[in-house]
């Protein structure tokens, strides 16, 4: 029996886990010894007969372990220890530590992982600093241009400015002060005493942030212009004008803008000029390059003198139909005689296809001189399809068109029109472009209107433009100086300026709001009826109303004795949007925090 069986016979008889020490030389022998294996290999081996192997295995020692195993079986198991020769890995005491914690290598080396890691994360701090630094920023809504921030005051000719100009500007806190040029002078202001004029009416307004506006007249000349005294001693230069030579008779039936004479002048030589806006002035073809080079000359020098913006007038006269012929008899005549001129349609003389393009080229041309300059029309562009660029997907090449009767609608003592008034305005925007930014003509007020004259302009002041405020009228003296205060605030918040626009109407009322995300937003209610009217306003999910708005503004006639049962209101006081009861021809402004949809 080896000494493997008896250990195990031992371990199974005590029933519990057994530890000898034994070295492993002794085993080894024994176990030899039992197989009686007596080559000498066994000593070869073990190195018997050297004492450094005999005090290496002595130095050795290994534990065997009995291990509790079955019971029932009486068997054990046994935990020899490590075989191979090999002592498991045993990391350094403290004690052992502690004496290399002062060894030059060591402390050089803790030293150069304490900076290095300190070092790593300063760069990698400063790495993330200029990384957020240098990253592309959004950039901020840039605010409104001069002319589209502030209202216009409009003023008369040049030659009638004053002082006193400057105040009423002031009062309506005015972006620009329009002032017409007489339409002889359009071409001759290089001349001294048309530009000592001008630069007079500049220097007025030098000491205020008002800018000055010029309407001028560009598509005819009078009879002593240099452009006319050219193109008589010159044939190359005739082509400025509708110049017709050699003919035996009148080119056409055109008649004089406005009147029953022909729009045909003769000159000595037998030659026909075109000459539609009375006798003495001839009409020029505004694409021309002759005209576009003299007019481009125009342009430059006013805005050398100080100018920052034009209105043009007439423009739907800049081009003809070459082939010159008769006008139609109109459908819907405004007169009734063959001889007048409202008789007939003028598909022939007014807006002609590529239109757009010629305005555009000059709004070109001011831009170019100017980034701060604008350029635009003076009257109702009545077509705006005529105005539409041939390949800018539907943009109209002006600045500020001005388009539409919703002005007269709005303050007309009846409502004349088939359509709402919420329709009107909706059509005046999809006509001249969802984007535009129009003229509000406050000229076109009735002067026999029902509604208060600040209800008015507080409606109007909010909507997309730029309401354009004669100082002769009711606009102008009938309004305080404190709405027109609040009106400038109002225009200057970012959801004015930036703001996305949704048209509502309940009842007879007519509503819109202003709102731009992270900013408080806007809702302007007019009342154009007779009695107060409930503001139960309802709208698609995702322009939804809150319940309770506060109260911002309302128009000066708003809390009179004469509204009836119309909800009384202060500054600042919350109101519940489906209880209130707008007061007749009366404007209130609310802010609110829109509702988001889940």
């Amino acid at each position: 029996m080896n000494l493997l069986s008896r250990l195990k016979r031992i371990g199974a008889a005590n029933k519990t886990s057994v530890t000898l020490p034994i070295t492993v030389a002794v085993l080894s022998v024994e176990m030899v010894k039992e197989e009686n294996f007596t080559d000498g290999a066994d000593e070869e081996m073990l190195g018997v007969g050297t004492n450094s192997a005999d005090e290496k295995l002595a130095e050795r020692r290994d534990e065997v372990k009995f291990i509790k195993g079955d019971q029932q079986n009486g068997d054990a198991k046994i935990d020899i220890g490590n075989l191979n020769g090999k002592p498991a890995f045993t990391g350094m005491s403290k004690e052992e530590l502690l004496k290399y914690a002062n060894d030059p290598f060591w402390v050089r080396l803790r030293w150069i992982f304490f900076v290095g890691f300190w070092a790593i994360w300063v760069a990698m701090l400063v790495g993330a600093i200029l990384i957020i630094v240098g990253a592309p920023k959004c950039a901020a809504p840039q605010p409104l241009p001069w002319y589209k921030r502030g209202l216009h005051a409009k003023f008369g000719n040049v030659d009638t400015a004053k002082q006193e100009d400057v105040q009423a500007a002031q009062k309506l806190f005015a972006s620009g002060a329009i002032y017409e040029l007489p339409a002889a002078q359009t071409y001759d202001v290089m001349k001294p005493d048309v530009e000592a004029q001008i630069q007079q009416l500049v220097d007025l307004y030098k000491s205020s942030d008002v800018k000055v506006v010029l309407d001028l007249t560009a598509n005819y000349v009078h009879n002593n212009s240099q452009l006319l005294l050219d193109a008589l001693a010159d044939k190359e230069k005739r082509g400025a004008f509708v110049w017709i030579e050699g003919a035996t008779e009148l080119p056409n039936k055109w008649k004089m803008v406005g009147g029953n004479s022909t729009a045909w002048a003769q000159l000595e030589d037998g030659s026909y000029l075109l000459s539609q806006f009375g006798s003495g002035n001839y009409d020029l073809k505004m694409n021309s390059t002759l005209v576009r080079h003299e007019f481009g000359q125009v342009l430059r020098h006013l805005l050398g003198l100080g100018v920052h913006g034009f209105r043009l007038k007439n423009t739907k006269f800049f081009l003809i139909n070459d082939d010159l012929r008769d006008e139609g008899i109109s459908p819907t005549p405004q007169e009734f005689n063959m001889v007048d001129y409202g008789f007939y349609t003028h598909t022939q003389t007014t807006f002609q296809n590529g239109l757009g393009d010629v305005l555009y080229d000059y709004l070109d041309m001011v831009k170019n001189i100017s980034a701060d300059a604008f350029l635009s029309v003076a009257e109702d562009i009545i077509q705006p399809q005529a105005y539409v660029l041939s390949e800018a997907g539907g943009a109209l090449g002006i600045d500020l068109p001005m388009y539409g009767d919703f002005v007269k609608a709005l303050s007309s003592p009846k409502q004349a029109n088939k359509m709402t008034l919420m329709q009107q305005l909706q059509q005046v925007f999809i006509e001249t472009g969802n984007s535009s930014w129009l003229q509000w003509n406050f000229a076109d007020v009735h002067l026999d209107t029902t509604s208060h004259p600040s209800a008015l302009a507080l409606f109007m002041s909010l909507l997309r433009g730029v309401p354009v405020v004669p100082v002769d009228s009711i606009e102008y003296s009938r309004v305080s100086r404190d709405t027109y205060s609040e009106i400038q605030q109002l225009r200057l918040s970012p959801s004015y300026m930036h703001g996305e626009m949704q048209i509502y109407e309940a009842n007879q009322l007519i509503a819109y709001s202003r709102i731009k995300s992270g900013s408080p937003g806007y809702f302007v209610i007019f009342n154009p009826s007779d009695l107060p009217q409930r503001s139960n306003f309802t709208g698609e999910e995702e322009h939804k109303l809150p319940e309770k708005m506060t109260v911002s503004y309302f128009s000066e006639n708003y809390n009179g004795d004469d509204n009836g049962n119309s909800t009384k209101v202060v500054h600042s006081s919350k109101v519940n949007l489906n209880e209130l009861l707008v007061a007749p021809h009366a404007t209130i402004i609310l802010t609110y925090v829109p509702v988001k949809s889940e």
